[in-house]
C-alpha cells in the first residue's frame, strides 16, 4: 500500500512538472531589454541604442512587436492568418507606415528559412526558467547563440519568423551586426490578456510606402 502511494506521489509530481514543461502561451506579454556591446569607434551609437527594450504582445494570430530605444520607436504588427502586417517607424519626429503583404513578409524574413538549432550542454536560469544553450545557424553561414526554454511556448510560432523551428520560447539571444552586438534578454513576462486595440493599424499621421517602395 505504501508503495501503490508513492508511486502515485510521484506520478502526480511528474504530472505537474509537465503541466509546466507544455505550457503554450496564446495571449501574453514579453519584454526584453536590450544591451549592447560595440567597437571603439561606435561608442555614441551604443549610447544610444544601450538600454533599448523589445515589448511583444500576442493574442491568438496577432502580434505586436515594439522597439524603444533613445532614437525613436519602431512597431511591426503581425497577422499570421491574413500574412500580412504593418512596420510603423517614428524617428526624429518622422512618422512612416510600411505596408507588407504575405509574400513582402516572407521576402523580409527569408534569411530565417532553413534555420537549425543545434544543442548544446551548457544552461542557465531566467526568470525561473530552466533554458537551454543553442547555437542558431542559418543558411547564409551566419549563427548566434539562443537560449531557450522547453517549459513555455508561444502557440503561433509565426509570432517570429528566426525562432519558428525553436523548440521553446528564446529567453536569451544575441546577434551582431558589423562591429556591434546585440544581447536581448527577457526582463517581464506576463499571461494576462492584451487589449485588441493593440493591433489596430492607425488611419492617419504616417506617411504610407510599400514594402517594395523601400527597397527601391
Amino acid at each position: 500500500m505504501k508503495i501503490l502511494k508513492l508511486g502515485l506521489i510521484i506520478l502526480l509530481l511528474l504530472s505537474a512538472f509537465a503541466v509546466r514543461a507544455q505550457k503554450v502561451i496564446t495571449e501574453g506579454t514579453l519584454v526584453y531589454n536590450i544591451s549592447i556591446q560595440t567597437g571603439s569607434s561606435e561608442p555614441k551609437m551604443a549610447d544610444m541604442l544601450d538600454g533599448a527594450t523589445t515589448t511583444i504582445y500576442i493574442k491568438g494570430n496577432q502580434s505586436r512587436s515594439e522597439l524603444i530605444s533613445g532614437l525613436g520607436s519602431e512597431v511591426t504588427i503581425y497577422d499570421s492568418k491574413k500574412g500580412s502586417g504593418v512596420i510603423l517607424k517614428d524617428y526624429s519626429g518622422q512618422k512612416l507606415m510600411i505596408t507588407l503583404t504575405k509574400d513582402d513578409w516572407d521576402k523580409k524574413n527569408s534569411k530565417y528559412e532553413g534555420i537549425t538549432f543545434e544543442p548544446t550542454n551548457e544552461t542557465l536560469t531566467i526568470l525561473g526558467y530552466n533554458c537551454k544553450k543553442a547555437i542558431a545557424r542559418l543558411i547564409d553561414g551566419s549563427s548566434f547563440v539562443v537560449y531557450y526554454t522547453p517549459e513555455l511556448e508561444v502557440a503561433d510560432k509565426n509570432y517570429d519568423s528566426q525562432f519558428k523551428n525553436l523548440p521553446g520560447l528564446a529567453l536569451q539571444y544575441e546577434w551582431q551586426s558589423g562591429k556591434m552586438r546585440f544581447k536581448y534578454t527577457l526582463s517581464k513576462i506576463n499571461f494576462e490578456n492584451v487589449s485588441a486595440s493593440k493591433f489596430d493599424i492607425p488611419k492617419s499621421g504616417y506617411r504610407v510606402m510599400t514594402y517594395a517602395e523601400t527597397k527601391k
